[in-house]
Protein backbone atom coordinates (compact mmCIF):
# COMPACT_ATOMS: atom_id res chain seq x y z
CA UNK A 1 0.00 0.00 0.00
CA UNK A 2 3.00 2.34 0.34
CA UNK A 3 2.71 2.93 -3.40
CA UNK A 4 -0.16 5.26 -2.53
CA UNK A 5 2.44 7.71 -1.26
CA UNK A 6 5.66 8.82 -2.89
CA UNK A 7 7.34 10.57 0.06
CA UNK A 8 7.22 11.92 3.60
CA UNK A 9 7.34 15.67 4.25
CA UNK A 10 8.61 16.93 7.62
CA UNK A 11 7.04 20.33 8.33
CA UNK A 12 8.52 22.67 10.94
CA UNK A 13 8.84 26.30 12.00
CA UNK A 14 12.42 27.02 10.97
CA UNK A 15 15.05 29.16 12.64
CA UNK A 16 18.22 31.16 11.97
CA UNK A 17 21.49 29.28 11.59
CA UNK A 18 23.92 32.19 11.84
CA UNK A 19 23.81 35.67 13.42
CA UNK A 20 23.12 37.43 10.13
CA UNK A 21 20.03 35.24 9.65
CA UNK A 22 18.31 36.44 12.82
CA UNK A 23 16.73 39.68 11.63
CA UNK A 24 15.73 38.38 8.16
CA UNK A 25 14.19 35.35 9.88
CA UNK A 26 12.20 37.51 12.29
CA UNK A 27 11.11 39.75 9.43
CA UNK A 28 9.73 36.62 7.75
CA UNK A 29 7.87 35.69 10.93
CA UNK A 30 6.43 39.20 11.26
CA UNK A 31 5.74 40.07 7.62
CA UNK A 32 2.36 41.76 7.35
CA UNK A 33 1.99 42.09 11.11
CA UNK A 34 1.96 45.32 13.07
CA UNK A 35 4.53 44.30 15.69
CA UNK A 36 6.70 47.06 17.21
CA UNK A 37 10.35 47.07 16.18
CA UNK A 38 11.36 47.00 19.84
CA UNK A 39 9.60 43.67 20.31
CA UNK A 40 11.41 42.17 17.34
CA UNK A 41 14.76 43.33 18.74
CA UNK A 42 13.92 41.84 22.15
CA UNK A 43 13.39 38.44 20.57
CA UNK A 44 16.50 38.88 18.43
CA UNK A 45 18.49 39.31 21.63
CA UNK A 46 17.32 35.89 22.83
CA UNK A 47 18.98 34.32 19.79
CA UNK A 48 22.20 36.23 20.43
CA UNK A 49 22.49 34.45 23.78
CA UNK A 50 23.15 31.35 21.67
CA UNK A 51 25.40 32.83 19.00
CA UNK A 52 22.54 33.86 16.73
CA UNK A 53 21.71 30.22 15.99
CA UNK A 54 18.50 28.34 16.66
CA UNK A 55 19.07 24.61 17.14
CA UNK A 56 15.73 23.70 15.57
CA UNK A 57 17.03 23.18 12.02
CA UNK A 58 19.83 20.89 13.16
CA UNK A 59 17.33 19.00 15.30
CA UNK A 60 15.15 18.52 12.22
CA UNK A 61 18.15 17.14 10.31
CA UNK A 62 18.89 14.70 13.13
CA UNK A 63 15.27 13.56 13.21
CA UNK A 64 15.25 13.05 9.43
CA UNK A 65 18.45 10.99 9.62
CA UNK A 66 16.97 8.81 12.38
CA UNK A 67 13.71 8.36 10.48
CA UNK A 68 15.53 7.50 7.26
CA UNK A 69 17.29 4.67 9.10
CA UNK A 70 14.01 3.51 10.66
CA UNK A 71 12.22 3.41 7.29
CA UNK A 72 15.18 1.78 5.56
CA UNK A 73 15.13 -1.04 8.10
CA UNK A 74 11.40 -1.53 8.56
CA UNK A 75 9.71 0.24 5.64
CA UNK A 76 7.90 1.71 3.94
CA UNK A 77 10.88 2.94 1.92
CA UNK A 78 9.84 6.52 1.25
CA UNK A 79 12.15 9.52 0.68
CA UNK A 80 11.93 12.28 3.29
CA UNK A 81 11.68 15.97 2.38
CA UNK A 82 11.73 18.92 4.76
CA UNK A 83 10.04 22.32 4.56
CA UNK A 84 9.77 25.19 7.07
CA UNK A 85 7.30 27.99 7.62
CA UNK A 86 9.79 30.79 8.26
CA UNK A 87 13.34 29.86 7.23
CA UNK A 88 15.21 27.73 4.76
CA UNK A 89 14.33 25.19 3.54
CA UNK A 90 11.05 27.02 2.94
CA UNK A 91 7.94 25.08 2.04
CA UNK A 92 7.50 26.53 -1.49
CA UNK A 93 11.08 25.57 -2.38
CA UNK A 94 10.63 22.09 -0.94
CA UNK A 95 7.33 21.45 -2.71
CA UNK A 96 8.88 22.61 -6.00
CA UNK A 97 11.74 20.15 -5.48
CA UNK A 98 9.25 17.40 -4.72
CA UNK A 99 7.34 18.22 -7.90
CA UNK A 100 10.56 18.21 -9.91
CA UNK A 101 11.36 14.79 -8.44
CA UNK A 102 8.00 13.45 -9.56
CA UNK A 103 6.37 13.25 -6.13
CA UNK A 104 2.59 13.26 -6.48
CA UNK A 105 1.37 12.51 -2.96
CA UNK A 106 3.16 12.69 0.37
CA UNK A 107 2.46 12.21 4.06
CA UNK A 108 3.15 15.28 6.21
CA UNK A 109 4.63 14.98 9.70
CA UNK A 110 4.28 18.24 11.64
CA UNK A 111 6.69 18.82 14.54
CA UNK A 112 3.81 19.56 16.92
CA UNK A 113 2.12 16.97 19.11
CA UNK A 114 -0.93 19.09 19.94
CA UNK A 115 -3.85 20.64 18.08
CA UNK A 116 -3.99 24.44 17.79
CA UNK A 117 -4.05 27.02 15.05
CA UNK A 118 -0.31 27.71 15.15
CA UNK A 119 0.61 24.04 15.61
CA UNK A 120 -1.63 22.54 12.93
CA UNK A 121 -4.10 24.62 10.90
CA UNK A 122 -1.56 27.36 10.10
CA UNK A 123 0.83 24.75 8.69
CA UNK A 124 -1.97 23.45 6.47
CA UNK A 125 -2.47 27.02 5.26
CA UNK A 126 1.28 27.33 4.66
CA UNK A 127 1.21 24.16 2.57
CA UNK A 128 -1.79 25.38 0.57
CA UNK A 129 0.02 28.65 -0.23
CA UNK A 130 3.13 26.74 -1.24
CA UNK A 131 1.07 24.46 -3.48
CA UNK A 132 -0.53 27.47 -5.13
CA UNK A 133 2.91 28.98 -5.72
CA UNK A 134 4.24 25.78 -7.29
CA UNK A 135 1.15 25.30 -9.42
CA UNK A 136 -0.54 22.24 -10.90
CA UNK A 137 2.49 19.99 -10.41
CA UNK A 138 2.57 20.53 -6.63
CA UNK A 139 2.22 17.29 -4.67
CA UNK A 140 -0.81 16.52 -2.54
CA UNK A 141 0.06 16.46 1.18
CA UNK A 142 -1.93 14.38 3.69
CA UNK A 143 -1.15 15.30 7.28
CA UNK A 144 -0.41 12.58 9.84
CA UNK A 145 -2.54 12.85 12.98
CA UNK A 146 -1.40 14.64 16.13
CA UNK A 147 0.31 12.30 18.56
CA UNK A 148 -0.15 13.83 22.02
CA UNK A 149 -1.32 10.50 23.50
CA UNK A 150 0.58 8.06 21.30
CA UNK A 151 2.73 5.65 23.37
CA UNK A 152 5.72 6.60 21.22
CA UNK A 153 5.45 10.15 22.55
CA UNK A 154 4.40 9.40 26.13
CA UNK A 155 6.76 6.52 26.93
CA UNK A 156 10.02 8.45 26.29
CA UNK A 157 8.68 11.29 28.46
CA UNK A 158 7.89 8.89 31.29
CA UNK A 159 11.46 7.63 31.02
CA UNK A 160 12.77 11.20 31.07
CA UNK A 161 10.79 12.27 34.15
CA UNK A 162 11.63 9.04 35.95
CA UNK A 163 15.33 9.78 35.45
CA UNK A 164 14.82 13.19 37.09
CA UNK A 165 12.97 11.67 40.02
CA UNK A 166 15.88 9.30 40.54
CA UNK A 167 18.17 12.32 40.92
CA UNK A 168 16.20 13.56 43.95
CA UNK A 169 17.04 12.31 47.43
CA UNK A 170 14.65 9.69 48.80
CA UNK A 171 13.45 11.90 51.63
CA UNK A 172 12.55 14.75 49.22
CA UNK A 173 11.28 12.87 46.18
CA UNK A 174 7.65 12.58 47.25
CA UNK A 175 7.43 16.37 47.84
CA UNK A 176 8.89 17.27 44.44
CA UNK A 177 6.59 19.01 41.99
CA UNK A 178 6.44 18.25 38.26
CA UNK A 179 5.69 21.22 36.03
CA UNK A 180 4.61 20.29 32.51
CA UNK A 181 5.29 23.32 30.34
CA UNK A 182 3.79 24.24 26.97
CA UNK A 183 3.75 27.28 24.73
CA UNK A 184 1.09 29.75 25.83
CA UNK A 185 -1.36 30.86 23.17
CA UNK A 186 -4.10 33.54 23.12
CA UNK A 187 -7.37 32.46 24.67
CA UNK A 188 -9.06 33.41 21.40
CA UNK A 189 -6.87 30.79 19.67
CA UNK A 190 -7.40 28.18 22.35
CA UNK A 191 -11.19 28.30 22.42
CA UNK A 192 -11.61 26.58 19.03
CA UNK A 193 -9.08 23.82 19.64
CA UNK A 194 -8.56 20.90 22.06
CA UNK A 195 -5.08 22.24 22.89
CA UNK A 196 -5.50 22.43 26.68
CA UNK A 197 -7.46 19.16 26.90
CA UNK A 198 -4.72 17.35 24.98
CA UNK A 199 -1.97 18.90 27.11
CA UNK A 200 -3.77 17.94 30.32
CA UNK A 201 -4.20 14.38 29.08
CA UNK A 202 -0.58 14.00 28.00
CA UNK A 203 0.63 15.42 31.32
CA UNK A 204 -1.66 13.10 33.26
CA UNK A 205 -0.41 10.08 31.33
CA UNK A 206 3.22 10.94 32.07
CA UNK A 207 2.54 11.66 35.75
CA UNK A 208 0.67 8.39 36.14
CA UNK A 209 3.48 6.61 34.33
CA UNK A 210 5.95 7.71 37.02
CA UNK A 211 3.37 7.31 39.81
CA UNK A 212 3.74 10.88 40.99
CA UNK A 213 0.63 12.86 41.92
CA UNK A 214 2.18 16.30 42.49
CA UNK A 215 2.07 17.89 39.04
CA UNK A 216 0.68 20.91 37.22
CA UNK A 217 0.39 22.23 33.67
CA UNK A 218 1.97 25.65 33.15
CA UNK A 219 2.78 27.83 30.16
CA UNK A 220 5.74 29.71 28.77
CA UNK A 221 6.92 31.95 25.94
CA UNK A 222 3.97 34.36 25.96
CA UNK A 223 4.55 37.06 23.38
CA UNK A 224 1.28 38.97 23.00
CA UNK A 225 0.42 42.48 24.23
CA UNK A 226 -0.33 42.77 27.97
CA UNK A 227 -4.03 43.45 27.47
CA UNK A 228 -4.57 40.29 25.38
CA UNK A 229 -5.52 37.26 27.52
CA UNK A 230 -3.26 34.22 27.03
CA UNK A 231 -3.17 30.84 28.72
CA UNK A 232 -1.83 30.94 32.28
CA UNK A 233 -0.14 30.41 34.68
CA UNK A 234 3.25 31.47 33.38
CA UNK A 235 5.92 29.07 34.57
CA UNK A 236 8.05 31.70 36.30
CA UNK A 237 5.04 33.18 38.07
CA UNK A 238 4.05 29.73 39.25
CA UNK A 239 7.56 28.90 40.45
CA UNK A 240 7.48 32.03 42.61
CA UNK A 241 4.06 31.09 44.00
CA UNK A 242 5.18 27.56 44.81
CA UNK A 243 8.22 28.92 46.63
CA UNK A 244 6.08 31.26 48.72
CA UNK A 245 3.16 28.93 49.41
CA UNK A 246 4.73 25.48 49.60
CA UNK A 247 8.47 26.03 50.06
CA UNK A 248 9.10 23.61 47.21
CA UNK A 249 12.63 22.23 47.23
CA UNK A 250 12.70 20.31 43.94
CA UNK A 251 11.01 21.03 40.64
CA UNK A 252 11.01 18.75 37.62
CA UNK A 253 10.30 20.78 34.49
CA UNK A 254 9.24 18.92 31.37
CA UNK A 255 8.59 20.99 28.23
CA UNK A 256 5.84 18.64 27.14
CA UNK A 257 4.62 21.03 24.47
CA UNK A 258 7.86 20.72 22.48
CA UNK A 259 9.51 17.76 20.78
CA UNK A 260 13.06 19.16 20.90
CA UNK A 261 15.21 21.63 22.83
CA UNK A 262 15.02 24.71 20.63
CA UNK A 263 15.31 28.37 21.65
CA UNK A 264 12.11 28.56 23.69
CA UNK A 265 13.31 25.67 25.81
CA UNK A 266 16.91 26.82 26.06
CA UNK A 267 16.09 30.45 26.89
CA UNK A 268 12.71 30.43 28.65
CA UNK A 269 13.35 27.30 30.72
CA UNK A 270 17.05 26.50 30.89
CA UNK A 271 17.99 30.16 31.29
CA UNK A 272 15.15 32.23 32.80
CA UNK A 273 13.34 29.56 34.83
CA UNK A 274 16.63 28.02 35.97
CA UNK A 275 17.96 31.40 37.11
CA UNK A 276 14.76 32.01 39.07
CA UNK A 277 14.99 28.60 40.75
CA UNK A 278 18.61 29.25 41.66
CA UNK A 279 17.67 32.61 43.16
CA UNK A 280 14.89 31.03 45.24
CA UNK A 281 16.97 28.07 46.36
CA UNK A 282 14.93 25.53 44.38
CA UNK A 283 16.69 22.64 42.66
CA UNK A 284 15.39 22.48 39.09
CA UNK A 285 15.62 19.19 37.22
CA UNK A 286 14.91 19.63 33.52
CA UNK A 287 13.45 16.55 31.87
CA UNK A 288 14.47 15.89 28.28
CA UNK A 289 12.20 16.27 25.27
CA UNK A 290 11.68 13.30 22.95
CA UNK A 291 14.19 14.51 20.32
CA UNK A 292 15.37 11.45 18.40
CA UNK A 293 14.50 8.89 21.05
CA UNK A 294 14.19 5.52 19.24
CA UNK A 295 10.63 5.00 20.49
CA UNK A 296 9.60 8.41 19.15
CA UNK A 297 11.20 7.74 15.78
CA UNK A 298 9.41 4.39 15.65
CA UNK A 299 6.19 6.26 16.44
CA UNK A 300 6.56 8.33 13.26
CA UNK A 301 6.94 5.11 11.28
CA UNK A 302 3.84 3.73 13.01
CA UNK A 303 1.87 6.86 12.06
CA UNK A 304 3.00 6.39 8.47
CA UNK A 305 1.96 2.73 8.64
CA UNK A 306 -1.53 3.79 9.74
CA UNK A 307 -1.99 5.61 6.46
CA UNK A 308 -0.40 2.98 4.24
CA UNK A 309 -2.22 -0.06 5.61
CA UNK A 310 -5.66 -1.54 4.95
CA UNK A 311 -5.81 -2.62 8.62
CA UNK A 312 -4.18 0.20 10.60
CA UNK A 313 -3.27 -0.15 14.26
CA UNK A 314 -4.12 3.30 15.66
CA UNK A 315 -2.19 3.38 18.94
CA UNK A 316 -3.30 5.78 21.68
CA UNK A 317 -3.16 5.87 25.48
CA UNK A 318 -5.73 7.24 27.89
CA UNK A 319 -9.37 8.07 27.32
CA UNK A 320 -9.37 10.50 24.39
CA UNK A 321 -8.46 7.96 21.73
CA UNK A 322 -6.51 8.59 18.53
CA UNK A 323 -6.97 11.98 16.89
CA UNK A 324 -8.63 12.38 13.50
CA UNK A 325 -6.72 12.05 10.24
CA UNK A 326 -8.54 14.81 8.37
CA UNK A 327 -9.32 18.16 10.00
CA UNK A 328 -12.89 19.44 9.84
CA UNK A 329 -13.51 22.74 8.09
CA UNK A 330 -13.57 24.79 11.31
CA UNK A 331 -10.94 22.80 13.19
CA UNK A 332 -8.60 25.06 15.21
CA UNK A 333 -10.04 28.13 13.48
CA UNK A 334 -8.48 31.40 14.65
CA UNK A 335 -8.98 34.97 13.55
CA UNK A 336 -6.20 36.84 15.30
CA UNK A 337 -6.94 40.15 16.94
CA UNK A 338 -3.40 41.38 17.39
CA UNK A 339 -0.27 39.68 16.10
CA UNK A 340 2.20 37.84 18.26
CA UNK A 341 5.67 36.48 17.74
CA UNK A 342 6.86 32.94 18.31
CA UNK A 343 10.44 31.78 18.72
CA UNK A 344 11.98 28.50 17.61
Amino acid sequence: MSANYDAVLLVSFGGPEQPEDVLPFLENVLRGKNVPHARMMEVADHYQHFGGVSPINEQCRELITALESELAEHGPRLPIYWGNRNWHPLLPDTLKQMADDGVKRALGFFTSAFSSYSGCRQYLEDIARAQAEVGNTAPEIDKLRVFFNHPGFIEPLIESVAACLDEIADDRRERAKILFSAHSIPLAMQKNSPYVEQLQEASRLVAEGVRHSRWELVYQSRSGPPHQPWLEPDICDRITQLHEAEAVEDLIVLPIGFISDHIEVLFDLDTEAKQLCDKLGITMHRAATVGTHPRFVRMIRELIAERTSDTPDRLALGTLGPSHDECAEGCCLYTPGRPSIAKN
